[in-house]
């Protein structure tokens, strides 16, 4: 009958295993405390030494975020066109560069000869509408189709074409103010 499991005994029996087991309690409770007061205070510490009061740490935390690498544009101005070679720089080398997902790879004859034979007109309309995996204007809606023209004509001379650099239009007159009436 000692054998028997009684579900209602507690697992401490002596005085003994009730201390242990008191102490063993608090000494975690209390480890717990310090372990979570070290994390709060940790890496939060100013003043002297610290170098969180800096001149140049306390600038870093107030600036503003757009003031890193961002340039505003006045949208009511003229727009000023861009360099074959920037436009192909900045948008057409991702693929054009490697020959990405059938691109023809800048400066490759090659590569270049079949889309050449088409024409320049032909060329451009791709480039400016798109075809196959290039989207149209190279995935850059802010481009002009002068701009665009300009990056295919550098990069097809750059391939052997002898296509002409196109002429910029003319800026729109401005609409003539209807008489009173």
């Amino acid at each position: 009958m000692s054998d028997a499991h009684n579900e209602h005994e507690s697992a401490i029996r002596t005085p003994k295993q009730l201390a242990v087991a008191v102490i063993g309690f608090f000494v975690v409770v209390i480890f717990g405390i310090v372990l979570l007061v070290k994390f709060v205070t940790t890496d939060k510490l100013t003043g002297a030494g610290s170098g969180s009061q800096e001149p140049e740490a306390i600038a870093s935390r107030i600036a503003p975020v757009a003031d890193d690498g961002y340039t505003l544009k006045d949208a009511s101005g003229p727009k000023v066109l861009q360099t074959g070679e920037a436009i192909y720089n900045v948008t057409c080398a991702a693929c054009h560069g490697a020959g990405v997902a059938g691109a023809p790879k800048f400066g490759d004859a090659g590569s270049w000869s079949g889309r050449l034979a088409q024409g320049y007109d032909t060329v451009l309309k791709h480039a400016v509408e798109g075809l196959r995996a290039m989207p149209a204007k190279g995935g850059n809606p802010d481009l002009d189709d002068v701009e665009v023209a300009r990056a295919v004509v550098y990069m097809a001379n750059a391939s052997g074409g002898k296509f002409k650099e196109p002429e910029v239009p003319a800026p729109a007159a401005p609409a003539a103010a209807e008489p009173p009436k």
